[in-house]
């Protein structure tokens, strides 16, 4: 070996050399700022990241096009087809890696915060009334360098508390967009304050101006963090950390980057106040410990040798109860010394004796955070290394929570009260939101129940926009990356004990028992066959109603056991003609198969089981209201007023499209007819004639219907025919929540007034003269055309 020159990187996080696949003398070395050698190794000079984030891992090179390649970092994928010169982002990948969640009660729906791994704080919407979704241009950074815990005013969704490694505290003004810098300083003659990697922010729940932050010490603001009080001495074991083993011996000074880029040991890294009682407040340390004050800071009372707990674990989370002042969780993480046993813990006497109850939580699976439902004492939820769990019973039972989560880190969990919704921060895949877990309070009330149909959350109603101009990723390529959005939807959530079995199943799984048993299977009897074959598949069917009992609309699902949930669009059936062949393409000027909005008000809706032949309703009927979420400028003064109007054109649109449906279905038959008159035995210049005459008829109705097409051809004016003013009436006033205009109902009473009788013509056109046509080709002996029954 030869050495080459004294460059080196940090050997912690960074070690990778990747040499040119072309060039023997072009190295590659990943780094916070990436370099390259031309020149074997003698020399390194930065690669060039000017628009690009830092902190390199790998890279790929196109040994076809040296200038080609990609790079792998702490901000994602980015390529380059001009060896670094300018670079693109890939910014389609939902991988961010999320410390903490946070969330604030803005108006009509609320934001979520948090911090990432190397990638800033940011917020940005739980939802959007967008049906383009959530895109990344609705996230906005609120600090920079590796964000941790956010915290927002619960008053002001405007004051936005973000972070940064080591404390580095700010205030967000979300509406200016200006930030000031808040972390707590030492005095005069004072110790620098040792503030881990993550440390732990709290707004109070008894005063929103109040916030506490911790370091090794607590400090406490009563002015947003204009000015601080210190409310604690030294929390930690406060131990030399030089002194103690890491992979079994304890290493010297020269150690490669010892104690480089970690956090200084011996600090707070958990914090909550109680919200029952402002002077009990609660920390956790980085070194085992959990120290409880009743009395606002001023004694702190040590909590330590926990049965069942290894010493010095890392406490990630304490929670105090909103429910009982005397409940306290905590969860210890003891991943730092190969063990990835989930540890937690639970008091009913504010600490002073503690239970394990991480019971049936998978052995392997860190325990990271901890959250209690508002309304149930006994809802408890934990976020594991591989998921989210929650207990319905405060610990004694834990069930996963799947729905979409893959399999994932979640760092921290938050609850919005208002909508009772469950939100994730994961490390590796972004937040997840479960909207309105509210169902799983009731879930000790459907033991012994068959089924249930649970209380829901009254949803909103609203017209989506599409800001770019056409649903889903509109023309901004399949690379334009777009988040779940939860739309205007009323979501049904409902429990089955057990999905039926249709006739064929039960006989299989009868087989499957008795072949695991050795027993042979009968051949089933020609009966019991021909019973399977006649059977209908068992449907769960929702009946939805207005406050008038009629019914507004009907939602059919296979049936699965377990909670199951199933939403409705607020929006009648559409009375588009039915049409079973999809589309060849996707256009997405066609429009949607949509109805039309609901009118806010009462609702309720009822489910039954379709089995063996018959209904049963499933559970009880349940009641809600269609709120008007109140975001136009210029809504209807009677919504009422309005969906009627709404509901008539949809009428007369129902019955245009049946008479251009029946039109298409007879002029499919005419051509048919066209040639089984070439082959008729009779006079076919007398079938000929007859059909000749038909097809003028049927032309004439068309042109009434439809318009003049040659007229149009030979750029002629001419009235708007029926089909178009019905068209202009139902594309106009489908997706508003204004008043029909004037012109509106004029148009209305027009076409309205215009249908019928084209309609009526052409019921004598399909009763009479089509009949009679026919029977002519009948009698003549002529081959079958669609939907002409021959006779005997």
């Amino acid at each position: 070996w030869d050495k080459r020159s004294g460059f080196s990187t940090s050997g912690n996080y960074y070690q990778e050399i990747i040499a040119d696949p072309v060039d023997v003398d072009k190295v590659y070395a990943m780094d916070t700022w990436m370099s390259v050698t031309r020149d074997g190794g003698k020399s390194f000079s930065i690669v060039g990241e000017d628009t690009k984030h830092v902190d390199n891992h790998c890279i790929w090179i196109d040994p076809t096009d040296t200038e080609h390649f990609m790079v792998g970092c702490d901000g994602g994928i980015y390529e380059t087809w001009d060896a670094a010169a300018t670079w693109q982002y890939k910014p389609n990948l939902p991988v961010t890696q999320f410390y903490k969640v946070a969330v604030d009660y803005d108006e009509p729906f609320y934001n979520i915060y948090g911090g990432t791994q190397d990638n800033f704080s940011m917020g940005g919407p739980s939802r959007t009334t967008s049906g383009n979704s959530i895109v990344n241009s609705d996230w906005y950074m609120t600090h920079g360098g590796d964000g941790f815990e956010s915290q927002i005013d619960p008053t002001n969704p405007n004051i936005v508390y973000a972070q940064s490694q080591y404390g580095f505290l700010v205030r967000y003004d979300r509406q200016s967009g200006e930030e000031v810098g808040i972390k707590p300083q030492p005095g005069e003659g004072d110790n620098q304050y040792r503030w881990n990697w993550d440390a732990p922010l709290h707004i109070s729940a008894h005063n929103p101006q109040r916030i506490y932050f911790s370091a090794n010490k607590v400090f406490k603001s009563d002015d947003r963090g204009n000015s601080w009080q210190v409310i604690s001495g030294e929390l930690s074991r406060n131990l030399n950390r030089n002194e103690l083993p890491v992979m079994g011996r304890i290493w010297g000074i020269d150690a490669v980057a010892k104690n480089g880029s970690t956090s200084p040991y011996g600090t707070i890294v958990a914090f909550h106040e109680s919200p029952l009682n402002e002077d009990l407040l609660i920390v956790g340390t980085d070194d085992g410990l959990i120290q409880i004050t009743t009395d606002g800071g001023q004694t702190w009372r040590k909590v330590d040798n926990l049965s069942g707990v290894p010493q010095r674990s890392y406490v990630n989370a304490v929670l105090a109860s909103q429910h009982d002042e005397n409940v306290i969780y905590a969860a210890f993480n003891h991943h730092k010394y190969g063990d990835f046993k989930p540890y937690v813990l639970k008091s009913t006497d504010q600490g002073r004796s503690w239970t394990m109850i991480s019971n049936n939580l998978p052995e392997r699976g860190s325990a990271y955070t901890l959250a209690e439902d508002h309304v149930s004492a006994g809802l408890v939820f934990v976020g594991t290394e591989f998921g989210v769990f929650f207990s319905p019973n405060g610990g004694t039972e834990w069930k996963q929570l799947k729905a979409g989560l893959p399999t994932v880190a979640v760092r921290d969990i938050a609850i919005q009260t208002r909508e009772n919704d469950l939100v994730l921060a994961t490390f590796g895949r972004g937040f997840f939101v479960l909207d309105d877990y509210s169902p799983l309070r009731d879930l000790s009330s459907l033991e012994g129940e068959e089924s249930a149909l649970l209380a829901l959350r009254d949803p909103l109603v609203y017209v989506e926009r599409y800001p770019l101009g056409l649903p889903g990723q509109s023309f901004q390529g399949d690379s334009y990356y777009i988040g779940e959005n939860l739309g205007p939807v009323a979501m049904f959530t409902y429990y089955l004990k057990e999905a039926p079995k249709s006739q064929r199943d039960a006989r299989r799984k009868q087989e499957s028992e008795a072949q695991k048993d050795g027993q042979g299977n009968p051949y089933p009897s020609y009966e019991e066959l021909k019973a399977e074959g006649m059977e209908e598949a068992p449907f769960l069917l929702f009946t939805i109603k207005n406050s008038r009992g009629e019914i507004v609309r009907k939602l059919k699902t296979a049936p699965s056991g377990g909670l199951n949930r199933i939403n409705w669009d607020l929006r009648y059936a559409s009375d588009n003609a039915i049409n079973l062949r999809p589309p060849s393409f996707y256009n997405p000027f066609a429009g949607g198969d949509q109805g039309t909005l609901v009118a806010p008000g009462q609702y309720s809706v009822s489910m039954a089981m379709y089995h063996q032949g018959s209904f049963q309703t499933m559970g009880e009927e349940v009641s809600f209201t269609v709120k008007p979420l109140d975001n136009s400028v210029l809504p209807a003064q009677d919504r009422e007023a309005k969906l009627a109007f709404q509901r008539q054109v949809s009428e007369l649109s129902r019955r245009v499209q049946a008479a251009q449906q029946r039109i298409g279905e007879v002029n499919n038959q005419v051509r048919h007819m066209e040639q089984a008159v070439l082959q008729a035995d009779g006079n076919h210049r007398e079938l000929f004639d007859a059909l000749v005459a038909f097809k003028q008829k049927l032309r004439a109705l068309q042109t009434e219907l439809y318009g003049d097409g040659l007229a149009s051809r030979l750029d002629q004016d001419t009235p708007p025919s029926v089909s178009f003013r019905i068209g202009m009436l139902e594309a106009e006033q489908l997706n508003t929540t204004s008043a029909p205009t004037t012109s509106h109902r004029q148009s209305y009473a027009i076409a309205a007034k215009q249908l019928d009788p084209i309609l009526d013509q052409l019921t004598n056109l399909l009763t009479q003269d089509l009949v009679q046509l026919q029977n002519q080709l009948e009698a003549a002996g002529a081959p079958y055309t669609p939907y002409q029954l021959g006779k005997e």
